[in-house]
């Protein structure tokens, strides 16, 4: 419900945290970004249950608008990685820009925190997804299980492992997935410490 959406955009934190710019750090060459099945190529893994999302092996790049490239075959040779080995590098990437950032924390109506979510004008978001301290950070907060979608690459949510609260906010996270040039995901993933994520449901189009 939209209402009840802005809502619960009461925010904790007054700004989040931003990524440095490219111009200011080494460009990252371990990525594994969440984007639509569509978009499978050579270099794309998929996740336990998921049937609309593929991970893939990307790189940041000032040569293109968006910030960030899939690798192509030349590109890719030249790691000398199969997909396997550079999706675990990706992953070791991933919690070492997570650790760099804090996210924002939603209350709600209770004055209770309803949801977290980090956003912001880097790409590269929507790759946190895959990063191991993920459900540790938010254990206290929302316990052991945590659910996390990422409909575009500019952000990622996460919530308590709670059906009923996701009902609340399919429609708006299935608007931004279907309106954002750069779609990420529109599944619903199940994170555990110690354990892959694994898709449990969808917010827009068939399971």
């Amino acid at each position: 419900m939209r209402s009840l959406f802005c809502l619960l955009l009461l925010l904790v934190n007054p700004l989040p945290a931003q990524q440095p710019a490219p111009s200011d750090r080494k460009l990252e060459s371990l990525l594994l970004m969440p984007e639509p099945k569509a978009m499978r190529g050579a270099y794309s893994l998929t996740l336990p249950n998921s049937k609309q999302t593929v991970f893939t092996c990307y790189r940041e790049s000032t040569a293109v608008i968006s910030g960030v490239e899939a690798y192509s075959l030349e590109t890719f040779t030249k790691l000398g990685l199969s997909v396997e080995s550079f999706a675990a590098r990706a992953k070791t990437a991933a919690d070492k820009r997570l650790l760099q950032l804090k996210p924002e924390l939603i209350k709600g109506e209770d004055g209770r925190i309803a949801y977290a979510v980090y956003r912001g004008e880097s790409p590269l978001y929507a790759t946190l997804l895959i990063a191991p301290s993920l459900p540790k950070i938010f254990a206290e907060l929302f316990g052991q299980e945590i659910w996390v979608v990422t409909p575009d690459r500019h952000s990622l949510y996460i919530f308590p492992a709670k059906a009923e609260l996701l009902d609340e906010f399919a429609a708006d996270l299935a608007e931004r997935y279907a309106t954002d040039a750069y779609a990420a995901s529109c599944e619903i993933f199940s994170i555990k410490a110690d354990a892959e994520p694994r898709v449990v449901a969808t917010f827009a189009g068939e399971p």
